[in-house]
């Protein structure tokens, strides 16, 4: 029996440029147990306040950017990760060009 798997060399070819004022998403796999999303930030973009209806793993890979987990301020930069239950309230602001990757657990009750 051949187990089906995904294996993206490098995370950064799939979104090599990153137009200025924008946001761009690529989900990289979506099944019944997690959906994986990679963003791409131009410098100073955002994702506004928002919670997440299950839990979420954000990655930092490229740039620097201000991360807001509930009260709570920080910088990411390359090698952050961070697990958020699900309903915390955070946003995303990019410092710099920035390169993040989500994964979001999905119930599979």
């Amino acid at each position: 029996m051949s187990e089906r798997y995904n294996l993206i060399s490098n995370l950064s070819d799939l979104i090599p440029d990153i137009p200025a004022d924008s946001i761009v998403s690529r989900t990289l796999h979506d099944d019944e147990g997690m959906k994986v999303i990679l963003f791409g930030f131009a410098e100073g973009q955002a994702l506004s306040e928002h919670a997440a209806s299950q839990p979420a793993m954000l990655t930092f890979l490229k740039g620097d950017a201000q991360l807001v987990l509930g009260d709570d301020s920080f910088t990411a930069q390359p090698g952050t990760w961070v697990y958020m239950p699900a309903r915390l309230p955070h946003r995303v602001r990019a410092t710099t060009t920035t390169l993040m990757m989500l994964v979001l657990f999905k119930d599979r009750g």
